[in-house]
């Protein structure tokens, strides 16, 4: 498939720009929404949008690049060429949080509320951004003979992206449903957190593009942590909610 959509005065819209763009809409979008049913001023859902959002993607494009600063170093150009492909989405992840909890101390505003309240949009951002991945032929696994392997340079194999999009759109569905049951401020985005790092660490094996460092791959490393993490917190702060 062809990854270019259009064309504009000669500049080239991909694909993939307009999938992770429309995921990112319909997420601010749902998120402003509930925002207003909790009785949150959802006006500070889109100024938060505008942290965010830019903070992803730079954090995405550093910690690609780190990882592969072999290919990058001394070519400044290179790094900054992210029309080219190199985005990691756990460095988004990482960045876009550490952006919302400066918004939130910025503005006097629930850190844990807020969190809660934009996971499951990010849940189905990623669920719609990976597709992206397909229409590139990047994000996949290595030869299968299962029936549903998409064929790339002659050869069927996992389609990866699939699978972390259907995780993704599960994991979406699972939290704006147990949301209504929540025992504390922060159960959501832990949970998002845990969830998503279980399906991303099994799907990460199954890839050949998967970013390394010292022999392993990262974002299998990094879901660990975050599950680990993730748990840790979410007894520790369920504990004192049932203290109280």
């Amino acid at each position: 498939m062809n990854p270019v959509a259009f064309e504009i005065f000669g500049i080239s819209i991909r694909w993939y720009g307009i999938l992770i763009s429309s995921g990112m809409l319909l997420g601010i979008f749902l998120a402003y929404y509930e925002a207003k049913k909790q009785g949150y001023n959802p006006d500070d859902i889109i100024d938060l949008a505008l942290w965010a959002i830019p903070a992803a993607l730079i954090g995405a494009r550093l910690y690609y690049v780190a990882f592969q600063w072999e290919y990058y170093k001394g070519d400044i150009l290179k790094i900054l060429n992210t029309r080219e492909g190199g985005l990691a989405i756990h460095g988004g992840l990482i960045a876009a949080v550490i952006a919302g909890y400066l918004f939130t101390k910025a503005k006097n505003l629930p850190f844990w509320k807020t969190a809660d309240i934009m996971a499951p949009s990010i849940a189905l951002g990623q669920a719609i951004g990976r597709w992206g991945n397909y229409i590139n032929g990047e994000a996949h696994g290595g030869a299968t003979s299962l029936p549903w392997g998409i064929m790339v340079d002659g050869i069927r194999v996992h389609p990866t992206f699939l699978y972390e999009s259907i995780w993704n759109l599960c994991l979406f569905l699972f939290l704006i449903l147990y949301r209504r049951n929540k025992k504390f401020n922060g159960e959501i985005f832990l949970l998002y957190g845990i969830i998503y790092s279980a399906g991303r660490f099994w799907i990460e094996g199954l890839r050949t593009d998967s970013l390394m460092f010292m022999g392993m791959r990262t974002a299998q490393i990094i879901s660990v942590l975050i599950i680990v993490l993730g748990l840790l917190m979410y007894f520790s702060m369920r504990r004192k909610s049932q203290a109280k």
